[in-house]
């Protein structure tokens, strides 16, 4: 009575051993897999691309002197001397990224290290780590706290957006005679 009864679950160190079975060759993919790619070219893609713009890379252990341009959003996270003209795309310096260059794009985003102009026909941004040293030339600009800035700043506006304040340069200059000629 004491020791004929089994128990209904393993106890510990005995493994349990169901319908296993040996030698067997692993089943067919099923028919509808057969079709499909391994992958779909979106989870390739980088996050921010979208299909017409591509988004090439400049690896940390690149080192490049001379001109790049292209026609092709481009992540720098090497070192780059020279000159870089991406005129309708965005240039991204990675966190890495040593550039001494002067930068001609449409935007511009700073994580890294850039000695040099930059000219972005629509905007500027330079992240809390990124540091710039250099003259800036955008319609829009951003500067993160912590951010290391040394230039000037130039705004440079589209002929559209000049018509208010250039009404207030021509009053300003109006004033006649003896008021023009004070200074301040």
């Amino acid at each position: 009575m004491w020791g004929n009864k089994k128990p209904d679950a393993p106890q510990a160190g005995q493994p349990e051993f169901k319908n296993l079975k040996t030698n067997q060759p692993p089943k067919p993919a099923p028919a509808a897999w057969e079709d499909k790619p391994a992958m779909s070219t979106d989870a390739m893609r980088p996050l921010g691309a979208t299909a017409d713009r591509a988004t090439a890379r400049l690896g940390a252990s690149l080192q490049v002197k001379g001109e790049i341009s292209g026609n092709e959003d481009l992540l720098i996270d090497g070192s780059v001397e020279g000159l870089i003209t991406l005129d309708e795309r965005k240039l991204t310096i990675g966190p890495s990224a040593k550039v001494t260059a002067d930068i001609i794009a449409r935007e511009v985003v700073v994580y890294g290290n850039v000695k040099g102009n930059l000219r972005a026909k629509d905007r500027i941004e330079i992240k809390k780590d990124g540091s710039v040293n250099g003259d800036l030339t955008t319609s829009r600009i951003m500067i993160e706290d912590g951010a290391y800035f040394k230039g000037s700043i130039e705004i440079d506006r589209t002929p559209e957006k000049e018509t208010g304040p250039s009404t207030f340069a021509r009053a300003s200059s109006a004033p006649s005679g003896a008021a023009a000629a004070k200074t301040i």
